[in-house]
């Protein structure tokens, strides 16, 4: 069943999301409609999570080298600044690119629970696409966010701003969590956390 936003708002109570936003904010300044923002926040079946400022890293070709899972190599990345202006504050995803950067939320997902990342519909329809990725149940920390920019030019990532959805599916209970399992991505930072097996 996919979970709706009275259920979002008590599991955040709880300690599931921290901090939280009840309700869609557009708006830093609600009431007159001013400084717009990339929503974030609970909506009615999701909860639109925010970019962190702390850290955006884009990936560079290392003459020579071939990316590999098994041992990834962090030369292969290179951090990007955060830029401000009347707008926002941002990183810049070049043209034809791929970018990590990390959830400002902090998770903690219940045990009979698995959240599904989705890009938000406002990034792709200038190319940016957000990483289907999923939390799995009894995992906890700040999620590490994949960006691919597809189009052919640069493009603003807003950070304290809406980045991507998450959708929250009760499952029956499983025998074995992430958490149980001691899964190598548990306890992330509010930093990036680089590809490990």
């Amino acid at each position: 069943m996919l979970k709706n936003d009275r259920w979002i708002t008590e599991q955040a109570a709880a300690g599931m999301l921290e901090p939280f936003q009840k309700g869609l904010i557009r708006h830093l300044n609600p009431e007159q409609k001013l400084a717009p923002v990339l929503s974030f926040g609970c909506s009615s079946y999701g909860y639109d999570l925010r970019l962190s400022p702390q850290e955006f890293l884009i990936f560079k070709h290392v003459p020579g080298t071939v990316m590999n899972p098994k041992r990834f190599n962090p030369g292969n990345l290179e951090p990007t600044e955060l830029h401000h202006d009347d707008d926002g504050d941002y990183f810049i995803l070049p043209a034809h690119s791929y970018g990590l950067g990390v959830a400002l939320e902090k998770m903690k997902v219940p045990p009979n629970i698995t959240v599904i990342c989705l890009g938000k519909s406002t990034y792709a329809r200038l190319g940016i696409i957000v990483n289907t990725t999923p939390a799995e149940a009894s995992w906890e920390g700040h999620l590490t966010l994949e960006f691919s920019n597809s189009s052919g030019a640069d493009c603003r990532i807003y950070a304290n701003e809406g980045i991507c959805q998450l959708l929250f599916f009760e499952g029956d209970p499983c025998d074995t969590t992430y958490s149980d399992r001691q899964g190598k991505y548990q306890h992330q930072p509010e930093r990036v956390t680089l590809a490990k097996v």
